[in-house]
């Protein structure tokens, strides 16, 4: 019965660290992309634009 607990305290050992390495890079990384993104000048939507494809759909989704 011991060895049987030694063994999954291991597995569960090596399920946490193989799914928390690529988490704690994720979460490294993340912020710093998201800076990056921003400086790169990327340009903010403006919305809907009104052009003659936008008008008949939203005609034809009236009720």
């Amino acid at each position: 019965m011991e060895n049987q607990t030694r063994e999954n305290s291991r597995r569960r050992f090596l399920r946490l660290a193989v799914t928390a390495a690529p988490a704690a890079v994720a979460v490294a990384v993340a912020p710093k992309a998201a800076a990056q993104a921003a400086a790169d000048g990327v340009p903010k939507s403006r919305g809907l634009r009104d052009t003659d494809h936008t008008r008949k759909y939203l005609e034809s989704a009236r009720f």
